[in-house]
């Protein structure tokens, strides 16, 4: 049951050291609602004297016997228990979600909560299974490689997909041993605040799990640049994942950055066409959009350009636009005033470009939200210039941009031209080719005869500006883990 009610709202305070923790500023941030742009709750604007009461909390876990000394099986138990009161709580969380970030009700309960549970199952498995090396040195002597945790983890986290951007830092980091401090978007902080109590239900040691609610320049960068705060983990912007790598660098901080993206998904002539429309049409149009992997650059051999650009701007038409709790309801409003603005700047500066739009392009406000309300059309432009802004910068909302090309090295040659390189889509009945392709694709991730699809298992980052390091999987480990060397000499 969604019960989309502000009864489902944490307190109006941080998360630090195992407790409900008043701010030490007096400032308020508005939450609004998306859907109707009311103004439904507040959160602490908090500042530097709250980040560093979170990292003091947390370096203090850190070394505290009850959480450094803790036996992996337990640890792994925690996990499991944090995992089981996700799925218990779910109503509460996808109400924080529907009315924070405008999601749907069936994304959030039947999608992304479920796959929260599972990447702390997934990192729970883990626990118990990461070993080191024992090493036979000369002489009497002998040599241990361990994996040690990092330390204190701070984490920023994105509004696009507030709950699951947390989990992706949060379970490997704890699996491996590590505190953490999380800052999440103001515009999306609820589910946050939440997880942090669920894990202290379940059993984690006070200060191990903390959340401070305020802006980036404020609070994010109080983080940053904290002495005691050992790694960085920022999921965002390009722009402000630079500032962020500038300030690691003069500490030498770890630091994993998961930016921005303008992935292409390639349409070969053979590829299944009725596949590869539903494939473009969600990897555009879920979640409005607001997915740092869209696949927003839609590259179609021109043998079946006419007829793909046909199937896609009639499946942007049949793609629901609504209030979020509304059955039926595919897409909801994107999740703040200042994005409705930019993607709409971006409809109209594509227009001015020269693309010609084949489905969508209006605001919806009216028409569903009875004058209130960040609602946007599924929006599909055709014959867009690959130089042009709709193919080159991030747009973030339900909007694509269709791109012709000739042959595999004119597909290459576009698809690269761009500073970006998160992911990528491959449609193609050719499984050599497909093959063959994606090896020569800058991406961290790519999708063969699908698109958006995500399992814990598997990592995910990207090359170029799209940021460094790598999220999920196993590789997530040697991301929250230093190797230490121990010698021992026998005689």
């Amino acid at each position: 049951m969604i019960l989309t009610s502000t009864d489902s709202l944490p307190p109006v305070q941080h998360f630090i050291n195992g407790k409900w923790t008043p701010s030490y500023s007096e400032s308020l941030i508005d939450c609004i609602n998306p859907a109707n742009e009311d103004v439904f709750a507040q959160i602490p604007a908090g500042d530097e004297k709250d980040a560093n009461s979170a990292v003091s909390a947390a370096s203090e876990a850190f070394y505290n016997p009850k959480w450094v000394n803790m036996v992996p099986a337990k640890r792994a138990k925690i996990l499991w228990r944090f995992a089981e009161l996700i799925d218990e709580n779910r109503a509460k969380l996808a109400d924080c979600e529907i009315l924070d970030a405008g999601k749907t009700a069936f994304d959030t309960n039947k999608i992304e909560i479920p796959i929260v549970s599972e990447i702390f199952r997934y990192y729970a498995g883990w626990v118990t299974k990461m070993n080191g090396e024992v090493i036979d040195l000369p002489g009497n002597n002998m040599g241990l490689n361990m994996r040690v945790p990092v330390g204190v983890c701070a984490f920023i986290t994105p509004w696009n997909f507030p709950l699951l951007m947390a989990a992706w830092k949060i379970a490997p980091a704890l699996a491996c041993g590590n505190t953490v401090v999380l800052k999440p978007s103001e515009f999306t902080s609820h589910t946050s605040l939440w997880l942090a109590q669920l894990g202290s239900e379940a059993g984690l040691p006070d200060g191990v799990l903390n959340v401070v609610t305020g802006t980036g320049p404020e609070v994010g960068m109080a983080l940053v640049k904290h002495p005691n705060v050992d790694k960085v983990s920022f999921t965002g912007s390009t722009r402000v994942g630079k500032l962020i790598q500038h300030e690691c660098a003069d500490s030498l901080k770890r630091v994993t950055l998961e930016l921005g993206g303008k992935s292409p998904n390639i349409i070969f002539a053979d590829a299944n066409l009725k596949a590869a429309v539903r494939g473009a049409a969600s990897g555009i149009f879920y979640n409005k959009g607001e997915v740092c992997a869209a696949g927003s650059r839609v590259l179609v051999q021109r043998e079946i350009y006419d007829a793909f650009v046909e199937g896609l701007a009639a499946m942007a038409g049949k793609t629901t636009v609504g209030p979020p709790t509304a059955e039926g309801t595919r897409m909801g409003p994107v999740c703040n005033a200042a994005q409705y603005e930019k993607v709409l700047a971006a409809i109209e500066q594509a227009k001015s470009d020269g693309a010609r739009l084949v489905a969508g392009g209006n605001s919806l406000r009216d028409e569903v939200g009875g004058g209130k309300g960040y609602y946007i059309e599924a929006t599909v432009f055709a014959d867009v210039n690959p130089d042009s802004a709709l193919a080159q910068e991030e747009v973030f909302g339900p909007v694509v941009a269709v791109i012709p090309f000739d042959d595999e090295a004119h597909a290459l040659e576009i698809a690269h031209n761009s500073r970006y390189g998160l992911a990528a889509g491959v449609f193609t009945r050719d499984i050599g080719r497909a093959l063959n392709f994606a090896k020569q694709l800058r991406a961290g991730t790519v999708w063969v005869n699908t698109y958006n699809m995500y399992d814990p298992s598997m990592s995910f980052g990207g090359f170029g500006e799209s940021g460094y390091g790598r999220e999920l999987g196993v590789h997530a480990l040697d991301t929250y883990t230093e190797s230490k060397s121990i010698w021992l000499n026998l005689d």
